[in-house]
């Protein structure tokens, strides 16, 4: 609660608990955001979750598919509010949103953007799409435009917008995103990068009609599905019973036959020498990672069980991000740095039939970003209809990509550049 005010019922106690939550960790800075999250009665958009769930600072699955995963979620609220305040929304805005869900997010932009602005929000599943017009017509919010189609074509009988934001992943960006934009208007998209990596970008055009990041952070969505621009995942077992799985995107070529058993051969396994702190991310190792290995980056999945039963080298806890090379697997772990050091030490493992050059290769790169990029900032730019291009130059962190709509480059910032 805010000024001392008498908060009348649960549910508004919880909201302006979780707001204060998000401020004090510093992931709510702006008042505009920090009100619309107040205001807006996230569980009138879960109905049938505990209220005191619906207030937690974690994501609500609300539908899955046919093998039991999440399709369709009300996203954590850290995240909301992140990409709502990179969004930079202003009242009398007209805004786009790709990924209608519960509806939630739709009323907080509605509550941004006031009475003499314009909120329309489009679902592949029509579903999705009734559920989340009857929350936001329930409560108070019925001005939002919802729409059932495929989000990769934008919605142009109400371009342009001011602003378009994305509530699911994308791994190219739709020509029609950026056409439908004003001038002077943003792009605020989960953008996923050479396999599991994916950040919120905010894009802005420039004067040569490239699409510059004005700012990106680390987060998680659900892919685009449906349409044009799907985004699949694949998941590879990797060990005949689901304890250790990879999980790959559609640029990533994996040869499934090659790496059965890779986890029953000979392991190595590589100290980096390169610590983190406990509080640090090492995100922008993944990034660096991602860009700089020719097979980009997998998610490793693997519990406790797998853990317990020395199948992976880890400490519960910590995410392990993989390469490939047909039946080859090296991933990155954590390892205690020893001599009564804190936080954690980047080590690598290798299996398979060149499992320790594998390592040494992924191994390099995590050396190379902590001398090379650690203390450096990120910029990624599109390139709409550019030509393929492979120019990169990894020594100077410069990488360069071909998507199917232009090229998206990733750079690593020096003081000259």
């Amino acid at each position: 609660m805010t000024g001392g005010a008498e908060v009348a019922d649960e549910p508004t106690r919880l909201r302006h608990v979780l707001v204060r939550t998000l401020v004090d960790a510093g992931w709510l800075t702006e008042p505009r955001v920090a009100a619309a999250l107040r205001t807006v009665p996230r569980h009138r958009f879960v109905p049938g979750v505990p209220v005191l769930q619906a207030y937690a600072n974690d994501v609500v699955q609300t539908k899955f598919d046919v093998d039991g995963r999440p399709i369709s979620a009300a996203s954590q609220p850290r995240i909301v509010a992140a990409m709502l305040q990179q969004a930079g929304v202003r009242a009398g805005d007209r805004v786009l949103e790709i990924g209608l869900g519960t509806g939630y997010n739709a009323a907080l932009l509605a509550e941004l953007t006031g009475p003499d602005g314009r909120v329309t929000s489009i679902d592949v599943d029509a579903d999705i799409v009734d559920a989340a017009a009857a929350n936001l017509a329930a409560t108070g919010y019925a001005s939002v435009q919802v729409v059932c189609g495929d989000g990769a074509l934008g919605h142009p009988p109400a371009a342009p917008f001011d602003v378009v934001i994305a509530t699911v992943a994308a791994w190219d960006v739709p020509a029609a995103w950026l056409e439908q934009i004003a001038e002077g208007g943003r792009l605020v998209v989960p953008q996923r990068i050479r396999g599991g990596i994916t950040r919120s970008v905010v894009y802005q055009r420039d004067a040569a009609g490239r699409w510059v990041s004005a700012d990106h952070q680390m987060c998680g969505f659900m892919p685009l599905r449906g349409g044009v621009a799907d985004d699949p995942q694949r998941s590879h077992d990797l060990t005949g019973d689901g304890r250790v799985r990879l999980d790959v995107y559609q640029e990533q070529h994996v040869d499934t036959a090659a790496l059965a058993g890779v986890l029953d051969q000979p392991r190595t396994q590589i100290r980096t020498g390169v610590r983190f702190d406990d509080d640090e991310s090492l995100e922008w190792l993944w990034l660096w990672l991602a860009c700089a290995l020719p097979g980009g980056l997998g998610t490793l999945h693997a519990g406790r069980v797998a853990r317990n039963a020395g199948l992976v080298v880890a400490p519960y806890g910590i995410w392990l991000m993989a390469t490939t090379d047909h039946g080859t697997l090296a991933y990155t772990t954590a390892v205690d740095p020893g001599a009564g050091g804190d936080g954690i030490e980047i080590a690598v493992v290798g299996h398979g039939r060149q499992g320790q050059a594998l390592a040494e290769r992924l191994a390099a790169e995590v050396v190379r970003w902590d001398r090379r990029a650690r203390s450096l900032d990120v910029r990624l730019t599109l390139e709409p209809n550019a030509a393929p291009d492979t120019a990169g130059d990894v020594d100077q962190g410069r990488f360069v990509f071909t998507l199917p709509s232009g090229l998206l480059t990733v750079r690593w910032l020096d003081d000259a550049t």
